[in-house]
């Protein structure tokens, strides 16, 4: 380059620029020759120094950036299944719900014998969808089987949630995202959790891809693909309806770059009326069971008594970081748009502040949603669950804050690690205490196994999950749970509740009586004190376990 800016030009055979039998190209004063349209750039103060590009992730994708970004991504997801699959304990109440339920409706549909027993009214999905999936895989490969396909899904969400984030951002920006969320404490604790959230987070995630992906393509009526699985999110998981505005309004600021505010406009309308159509249809179809459902476990959730300071606390344990490193994101990103975050930035001129300010105040707001509506109910139940819908949307920004921490070029690489490490540490501990939350049951099913009889009654005060292991040698009708009972005595009257039970111990009703103190701890202490007072019974073993909580022992009594 000489001192006017001319660049002689290389041979390369072809006489076209570059070809020394070709006019030379002149270039303005500073101007860096080998920098692509667009890309001015001021010359080094000094001629010397070698030039260096603003950012490493400007230019387009690379075959080998593509597979090195791959590679990493492999190896997150790699981490996230072994931080899953360390998690070890005996079935939960809602799995073992979930996958007896699953096994009745296998029964019905396999041999014609009744279903579900009612449960459809009160589950907060629908039990012919997860339920059954989950009970066939558990057929064949046992409860390690279903847990397995809720990893199956979480390992989905996370590889749509790279693409998601690589689709608005870049490789940078979509691994960052990637491996924040594989670390935090509902995307472990779900990994190995056979329940519906697995299955809906992963449809939530696959609908948000597709109202991205589809965006740049010339048919715009391609968005309609997410409506069936935005409305297939819902129907597994109930509470999945609280995230659908937020894929609609996505789906309405991803188009806007390329087609302004017709498409926009467009989007925000049909989409959601064709997923509510469907959403119409199917409860339409299934009966007044499940519209009845959906209020109960829901839009009409009875409020509960706890604090919303500690539920607020307990949100912020599990993923306080995680957003305020989002938030980090989207100032930073509203602020400045360069450093590569956006490689088709001049392909999409519509991306201006205001975009960019709405798009990440979308993305981290909805991480707000379950923690403000269960605190509104005063509920902790599932939130520690509930709150990794959220931190699903929140994760592209957040991959977004940890990359600006980086820096071009990795200035700051030691910031991303501290970062992870950080968020590593704390899903790690979390989960493994969430995942401890319930006592082992294996000695307790054991000893209630050995007094088994044939029409035998028991009483367990989580009664799903001995009803779940024992389910080859007893029948749905044969238990009953401290959660709710009616009985109705010898002179015809029908009892509930707390009359109910001492009623059913008064006359020796149960076989075998099971108490742990865990959830119904008042009334436990109310028929302990009856059952050693009657003589109907007798104290067969106290067994001891201990949980994430405390200590604690399984009451065993037995009729004489």
């Amino acid at each position: 380059m000489t001192g006017g800016g001319r660049f002689a030009a290389k041979r390369n055979g072809r006489g076209e620029v570059g070809d020394p039998w070709s006019p030379a190209v002149e270039f303005g004063p500073g101007v860096d020759p080998r920098l692509q349209p667009g890309q001015g750039h001021a010359a080094p103060p000094s001629a010397g120094l070698p030039w260096i590009p603003q950012s490493g992730w400007t230019a387009a994708p690379s075959w080998r950036r593509t597979w090195v970004s791959r590679a990493i991504l492999l190896g997150i997801l790699v981490v996230q299944a072994l931080l899953s699959l360390r998690l070890r304990n005996t079935a939960f109440e809602d799995e073992a719900l979930y996958l007896y339920v699953g096994h009745l409706q296998l029964d019905q549909f396999l041999d014609g014998t009744p279903g579900s027993l009612g449960f459809t009214a009160s589950f907060s999905g629908s039990p012919v969808l997860y339920p059954v999936l989950a009970a066939t895989v558990e057929s064949i490969f046992g409860l390690a089987g279903a847990r397995a396909l809720s990893l199956v899904f979480m390992l989905g969400a996370t590889v749509l949630l790279y693409s998601l984030t690589r689709l608005l951002f870049n490789e940078r920006a979509g691994l960052c995202a990637a491996a924040a969320f594989a670390t935090t404490q509902s995307t472990l604790f779900l990994g190995n959790f056979a329940t519906y959230d697995a299955a809906a987070i992963f449809l939530l995630a696959l609908a948000a891809w597709i109202v991205v992906r589809t965006a740049p393509n010339s048919a715009i009526l391609a968005c309609l693909l997410a409506a069936p699985v935005a409305a297939l999110a819902v129907a597994v998981k109930y509470a999945a309806l609280m995230f659908l505005p937020t894929v609609v309004m996505l789906a309405a600021l991803a188009v806007f770059p390329h087609r302004g505010w017709g498409g926009l406009v467009l989007r925000s309308i049909l989409l959601p009326a064709v997923t509510a159509a469907i959403l119409a249809g199917a409860l339409a179809l299934a009966g007044d069971n499940y519209l009845h459902a959906v209020r109960v476990t829901t839009t009409a959730r009875a409020v509960g008594n706890a604090d919303p300071l500690e539920l607020l606390l307990d949100c912020l344990e599990w993923g306080g970081g995680f957003l305020a490193l989002a938030l980090l994101g989207t100032v930073s990103y509203a602020r400045r748009e360069g450093m590569g975050e956006v490689p088709g930035l001049r392909q999409a001129a519509n991306r201006g502040r205001r975009w960019r300010l709405a798009l990440g105040l979308l993305l981290c707001g909805t991480a707000l949603l379950a923690p403000a509506y269960q605190m509104h109910l005063h509920t902790g139940v599932s939130l520690h669950k509930h709150v990794g819908y959220g931190l699903l949307f929140a994760a592209p920004m957040a991959g977004v804050g940890m990359s600006r921490l980086v820096g071009a070029h990795f200035r700051y690489p030691q910031l991303a690690i501290l970062i992870w490490v950080t968020l590593l540490t704390l899903g790690m501990t979390q989960s493994q205490n969430r995942y401890h939350a319930w006592a082992d049951s294996t000695r307790m099913i054991a000893t209630l196994e050995s007094q088994l009889k044939p029409g035998g009654r028991y009483l367990v005060e989580a009664s799903s999950v001995p009803r779940y292991y024992l389910r080859a040698e007893t029948t749905a009708d044969q238990w009953a749970s401290t959660y709710a009972m009616t009985y109705t005595d010898r002179t015809g009257r029908r009892l509930s509740g707390e009359r109910a039970y001492r009623a059913a111990i008064g006359a020796a009703y149960f076989d075998v009586i099971v108490l742990d103190r865990t959830v119904t701890r008042e009334l436990d202490d109310k028929l302990v004190q009856q059952l050693g007072t009657n003589g109907n019974y007798r104290l067969l073993a106290k067994l001891p376990y201990r949980n994430s909580h405390g200590s604690g022992y399984y009451q065993i009594w037995v009729k004489r």
